[in-house]
């Protein structure tokens, strides 16, 4: 009777039933999607500000020939006055067997460029920053909608059930839009991203109330199953209460944090030769805790890049794009290398890049929005670059195309939705039939466009 139990739970898995019956038990239990994804983990580094495609991942040497004079082109629609061509400062060359051409403040990084595809042809709906962090994280620019995080998620469950599945780490503060940008919209609140402020060391003070430092573990668990109950009455005369069923999950999910979290962010128990490949500061600091995550069945990780001095290079985009760069370049590098040593890059999907790009021509001077000094970028969301690596992604190549200058996007062009769509299809999810019904609608984080860009999937 013991093996053909082992057997009704190898059919029930096999169907989905066991799943689907575990997801109403706990809703970050691993479930299966629609197919087989080639991706099961996501780390998503967000350069937060909108870096300079034409000064990292795009080169245009075109700028060159037209330095400090007019684009002959009729279509340069900015936010702001902009000026004459303005070359990148950085030199370009060719890496790796595809000979992709990377700038020189992503060196390190570019020595992964096989394992890398490189999208020149994004585009997105303005160039403000509010609507453009949300449709990159939320795949709707104004109205309230769930994150990409919290609908993979939602989606996947966790692997891990002393973690939260989602976590956004952003070092100094929240970004523009705060925690909009890793809500659960209107999905149940225990797939919104869990907030971890990476500027601290100190557990402690890294995720607030880690340890309860007045009542044993075996009192808390008394105390939480007398809560448990109170509210399990309560949500008895409340039934479909999200609320209530998410503040039920966290007081459950912190209990069970206090044993894993403390390991998973603790760096300094990595060997020396982990450490001295990510680099210090911050950012080497978080990439790697990025990795530590998922390692311990995470299911998506943001790492957010520029909270406080961002990627918004108004003025001084030479010093402060190199600065920047040199923040996460080798942290990025070690990152590739690590999960390519565990085993793990083939089921992780890495992506990089910001909520859009800059213009290939100087800002002029603009009351109230640069300081004058005619060497920084305005915002374009006209053509970008973002790229990604690992989890069923085909390395070594470059899909789509801006023009000759680097503004707008004309060959294969790459939307928002297009990009959600095919991240969505990595991780076995058809973006078409992957809802959640909402105020009489069946929403999508696609809304309702989106197609899959087969060609970059391996």
């Amino acid at each position: 009777m013991g093996f053909g139990a082992l057997g009704l739970i190898g059919v029930l898995g096999d169907s989905g039933s066991l799943t689907a019956a575990s997801a109403t038990l706990n809703p970050l239990a691993p479930k299966g999607p629609h197919f087989a994804p080639k991706a099961q983990r996501v780390i998503h580094l967000f350069m937060n500000g909108g870096p300079s495609h034409v000064d990292t991942f795009d080169p245009k040497p075109a700028l060159a020939k037209y330095a400090g004079k007019a684009l002959p082109t009729a279509n340069l629609r900015t936010e702001r006055k902009t000026g004459a061509a303005f070359p990148s400062p950085f030199k370009f060359q060719k890496y790796g067997q595809s000979g992709i051409e990377v700038s020189e403040i992503f060196a390190n990084t570019a020595k992964h460029i096989d394992d890398i595809c490189v999208i020149r042809s994004m585009h997105a709906d303005v160039p403000n920053h509010e609507p453009s962090l949300l449709l990159m994280n939320c795949g709707e620019s104004r109205l309230i909608r769930p994150s990409f995080g919290s609908w993979v998620t939602y989606g996947l469950g966790s692997e891990n059930q002393n973690l939260p599945g989602f976590v956004a780490m952003c070092p100094g503060g929240y970004p523009i839009q705060e925690s909009q940008n890793w809500q659960a919209g209107f999905l149940p609140g225990v797939y919104q991203g869990a907030y971890i402020d990476t500027q601290h060391t100190d557990i402690d003070k890294l995720i607030q109330h880690i340890r309860n430092r007045s009542t044993g573990a075996a009192d808390q668990r008394r105390q939480l199953d007398l809560l448990f109950q109170l509210n399990e009455k309560h949500k008895e005369q409340r039934p479909n209460d999200a609320q209530l069923e998410a503040r039920i999950q966290s007081f459950e999910l912190a209990y069970r944090m206090q044993s894993d979290a403390a390991d998973a962010f603790d760096v300094t128990r990595e060997p020396k030769w982990v450490l001295d490949a990510y680099g210090t500061g911050t950012q080497a600091r978080q990439i790697l805790i990025a990795r530590r995550l998922i390692e311990r069945g995470v299911r998506f990780v943001q790492v957010w890049h520029g909270q406080g001095q961002p990627w918004d290079s108004h003025d001084d985009l030479e010093v402060n794009h190199r600065k920047l760069a040199g923040q996460c370049d080798r942290a990025i590098a070690a990152l590739l290398s690590d999960l390519k040593r565990l085993g793990l890059l083939e089921e992780t999907l890495v992506i990089w890049g910001g909520e859009f790009g800059r213009t290939p021509v100087v800002e002029l001077p603009t009351p109230g929005a640069n300081s004058g000094k005619i060497n920084g970028r305005d915002h374009n969301h006209h053509g970008f670059t973002m790229w990604l690596a690992g989890g069923g992604v085909k390395g070594g190549m470059v899909h789509g195309a801006t023009d000759e200058f680097g503004f707008a996007a004309v060959e294969n062009k790459v939307h928002v939705h297009d990009l959600h769509a095919t991240l969505l299809k990595l991780l076995g999810y058809d973006h078409e039939k992957f809802t959640y019904r909402y105020a009489g609608r069946d929403f999508r984080l696609t809304d309702v466009e989106g197609r899959v860009i087969s060609e970059i999937i391996s």
